[in-house]
């Protein structure tokens, strides 16, 4: 592997480490207090400076480091994240993002953002709070002028000066010697087998001052149970230092997540009173450690460890005897104490060693694989299913008995043939919470160009939908949410004047339904003025001035290439391009988008899109001599209309009596324009379906030709959009059947057209 490879895993990993940060930043805001949020805060920032620096990335290590210091500060209690820190962290991981992204792309950022923010980052590490967020300053104590003692009386007492009021005020600090500081160093594995050395950890912990050091070594199993990837030794440690306990921690910053640690204060009667295992002073020579190459003690300190109970492999660690001779010497001394306590027995020392291979266990591996791989993968399954549908035809049209050995065998390739499929497309799911991260910058960036207060709320983040859709969702989102901040909702003086509160509110949710994901963005501003709408359609010659619209046609229009309501054009909007996008995004993917808005409430953007781009379940039916394919997803039951429960509505509409309710029927044929009257429903076959919309309506063809897994092909990427038709397919015998747009289908069966232009609700 070369340098360009492991460059490019180290930015896939800051890109995981950037959404852990601006996922924990954004619980913070929220008033989460959890200290494992602040470490995972820490922890992402800290690994991005980390590998930053073996890169030679200056610029992000530089800015990386201030932005830890500043977390360190929350992380140890001497900065509370109110509001107007967590704002500055908020921008600060934006900064971060785009620093990553510079250097991977070779861009370039704002630096003077960029310097401004390292010193807001350096004010608040220095307690110099925003004045919002910022303590009353406590008052300061005056100092008491004491009068003279009074003389000695006859008895030989002496009157003695004394106020109430200085109980206050902080005493003089009595001369004291210097802090000992008791800590207990036990590595875990994971600190060896990433190269890190505990001899050199000790080496820099002796430098801060006078220490004593004790090896336990308690835990070290028989040799019979001895696994040379574990770490069976910790240590003891007396440090005598007026460094304190940040100087501490600075020295296993790098390993503290690969260990225990604990750091005590203790105090003189505790430091004179004895251990029950004896301190000894630690002899360091720091020339050996720093003169010598670097070399991975860990496993070394063990063998050496092991060197006082087996002589074999005292005999393998002599080479290496004089890197951690004073670690050996540490452990010899401590077995030759008469305070020692036994070891515990072998069964909980094998206990242990279970326990932690367990532990080491239980993360579940993960591998990186090329997305160019997966996608091959998965046009290869779409053919299997293709030629296993196709070797079924083939048998069926031969095979006249239907219970031979081949059809026992095709059934079990058809129930394999889904297995894979299934198991393939799983690869490919992956939680929207990548881009519904992404979206938080956004809102903050235009909450701060127009003045609003905003917040956004995100639900679901962990819905599963295939990585092509997601690819496809951060452009058509950006837009919306854009579109809501400026247009949506109101500047705070005007929500406060209509009885809401300052702070407008976005919401942002995605959910499983029907076979689909569904996305939601709801914000309660002012919602969509028609009027305006209107006005401004009759303006640009969309509509006539006498047309008459509904309210969902009027909210369709703001999809229409080139309109927006904006007075004047700025930064933000005013050229009518967002939501034309967003409607093509949305029909390219085979989505829908619906609006529903209510004046002065808000409005609510529904898209509605398939949960993959590769295969389906689907019914096969024949209307008018053609063949469709119905998504089975949207199908609620089939049934056979008998003729007393068809009842005629109106001039040409019917209804279909089901269990004492109305459905209305719709005839797919005469949607399509594949017959130019309605069929007789009684001599065909009616498909109960619920639509987006939520409401029903009886599908009617002309017969059922079985159920099938089908692979989805593009029509507009082969051909072009057709109105009503999602996709298309192949079928076992090579002809190419379509999909049907069931919500296309019940929007026309409304009155709505299916012509794109007219059918943006429906659209896809």
């Amino acid at each position: 592997m070369d340098m360009n490879e492991i460059k490019e895993i180290f930015f896939q990993e800051c890109e995981e480490q950037l959404a852990e940060l601006e996922s924990g930043l954004l619980k913070l805001n929220d008033g989460d207090r959890d200290p494992e949020t602040v470490n995972a805060v820490f922890r992402a920032v800290h690994s991005i400076k980390g590998g930053a620096g073996a890169f030679g990335l200056d610029d992000l290590v530089s800015f990386a480091h201030v932005f830890e210091t500043t977390l360190d500060c929350v992380r140890s209690n001497r900065l509370d994240p109110g509001p107007e820190v967590l704002k500055v962290m908020l921008k600060s991981a934006d900064v971060l993002a785009d620093l990553t992204n510079a250097a991977r792309d070779g861009g370039s950022v704002d630096e003077a953002r960029s310097r401004q923010l390292i010193k807001e980052l350096e004010a608040l590490a220095n307690g110099e709070v925003p004045q919002a967020s910022a303590a009353p300053a406590e008052p300061v104590a005056k100092p008491v002028v004491a009068a003279a003692p009074p003389p000695v009386n006859d008895e030989g007492f002496q009157p003695v000066a004394f106020s109430f009021d200085d109980f206050d005020a902080p005493e003089e600090p009595p001369l004291m010697e210097m802090p000992v500081y008791e800590i207990v160093f036990k590595p875990k594995s994971d600190l060896y087998a990433k190269g890190n050395e505990a001899t050199l950890l000790l080496r820099d912990l002796s430098r801060l001052g006078e220490m004593s050091i004790h090896c336990d070594m308690s835990e070290l199993p028989a040799l019979d149970r001895l696994n040379p990837e574990n770490a069976y030794f910790f240590w003891k440690i007396s440090l005598k230092t007026d460094r304190g306990e940040d100087a501490i921690r600075t020295v296993f910053e790098f390993a503290e997540w690969d260990c225990d640690l604990e750091i005590s204060l203790i105090d003189d009667e505790t430091a004179q009173s004895g251990e029950e295992l004896p301190m000894q002073p630690v002899p360091f020579d720091l020339s050996i450690l720093d003169d010598e190459p670097a070399i991975s003690v860990g496993v070394v300190e063990e063998e050496e460890q092991l060197a006082a109970q087996q002589q074999d492999i005292r005999n393998a660690a002599v080479a290496a005897a004089g890197t951690a001779s004073n670690v050996l010497q540490m452990a010899q001394s401590a077995a030759r104490a008469p305070a020692e306590k036994p070891a515990p027995a072998a069964s909980a020392a094998a206990q242990s060693a279970a326990a932690q291979q367990a532990a080491a266990s239980a993360a579940t591996p993960t591998i990186r694989v090329d997305l160019d791989r997966v996608d091959r993968l998965i046009n290869l399954v779409g053919e299997l299913v293709i030629n296993q549908a196709m070797l079924s035809q083939s048998v069926v049209e031969n095979d006249t008995n239907g219970t031979s050995s081949i059809n026992m065998g095709l059934e079990e390739l058809q129930q394999l043939t889904r297995e894979i499929q299934d198991s393939v497309m799983a690869i490919r799911a992956q939680p929207v919470k990548p881009v519904f991260q992404r979206m938080s910058r956004i809102v903050r960036e235009i909450a701060d160009m127009t003045g609003k207060s905003v917040r956004l709320i995100t639900e679901g983040e962990n819905t599963e939908v295939d990585k092509t859709v997601i690819d496809k969702l951060a452009e058509p989102l950006t837009h919306m949410i854009r579109n809501a901040v400026d247009h949506g909702l109101e500047t705070p003086e005007k929500r406060l004047a209509a009885g809401k509160s300052a702070e407008g509110t976005v919401r942002l949710t995605a959910k499983h339904r029907s076979g689909r994901i569904v996305i939601e963005l709801a914000d309660d501003g002012a919602g969509i003025n028609r009027e305006k709408v209107r006005q401004k359609a009759i303006d640009n010659d969309l509509i006539a001035a006498d047309a008459n619209l509904s309210d969902e046609e009027i909210d369709n229009l703001i999809f229409h290439a080139g309109f927006s309501t904006a007075d004047k054009i700025s930064d933000i909007s005013g050229r009518g391009v967002g939501m034309d996008v967003v409607k093509r995004s949305i029909q390219a993917l085979g989505g829908r988008i619906n609006i529903s808005s209510k004046p002065g409430h808000g409005s609510v953007f529904t898209m509605s899109l398939p949960l993959t781009l590769a295969v389906l379940d689907g019914m096969v039916v024949t209307v008018a001599n053609q063949t469709l394919v119905v998504p089975l997803t949207a199908i609620v039951e089939t049934l056979q209309p008998e003729a007393a429960a068809i009842h005629s509505f109106g001039a040409n509409q019917r209804l279909i009596s089901i269990r004492n309710s109305f459905c209305p029927l719709v005839d797919v044929g005469r949607i399509l324009n594949f017959r130019a009257i309605q069929a007789n429903p009684v001599e065909g076959v009616a498909l109960l379906v619920e639509s987006e919309g939520g409401g029903q309506r009886a599908l009617m063809v002309d017969a059922i030709q079985g159920q099938r897994q089908v692979v989805i092909k593009s029509l507009e990427a082969n051909y072009t959009h057709v109105p009503g038709i999602a996709a298309a397919t192949i079928l076992g015998d090579g002809r190419v059947a379509l999909i049907l747009d069931v919500d296309a289908i019940v929007a026309a069966s409304r009155g709505q057209s299916l012509k794109p232009e007219m059918s943006l609700a429906a659209a896809g």
